[in-house]
């Protein structure tokens, strides 16, 4: 009977962490006050992605970001998505006026921001003003 009850844990447990989704290098999450005020109060870099799904710009600045966030240099950014048009009390919150919008802040301080940006290196200083 014990032995049944401890692989019923062990698979329960196990079964859990399979299902777990767990933040990676360049992973994206879509944006929650929470979880925002959470990698702020614990001094992470953050970018802030606010886009739109028929945005041309913002596909290219997706693009460019898919190639640069895998890198080592970038592994601790956490990435919030901001939908321009479901989102626009955030957008607004951020002060952004258009959707193709990339904002960086190291902890509370907002540290960068371009606009309707698609150029590799520009983006990359932008995230490398979060270290």
């Amino acid at each position: 009977m014990l032995d049944r009850r401890r692989f019923l844990i062990a698979l329960s447990v196990l079964s859990s962490l399979a299902c777990a989704q767990t933040a990676k290098a360049g992973d994206r999450m879509a944006y929650t006050p929470q979880a925002f005020e959470d990698a702020q109060k614990a001094g992470k870099p953050i970018l802030v992605d606010i886009s739109a799904s028929w945005c041309p710009i913002c596909k290219a600045q997706k693009q460019v970001l898919a190639k640069l966030l895998p890198s080592a240099a970038y592994a601790d950014i956490a990435v919030f998505e901001v939908d321009f048009d479901a989102q626009k009390d955030v957008v607004r919150a951020f002060g952004a006026r258009m959707q193709s919008t990339l904002i960086t802040f190291k902890g509370k301080k907002e540290v960068g921001r371009l606009v309707g940006v698609t150029k590799a290196d520009a983006i990359k200083r932008l995230l490398d003003s979060t270290s």
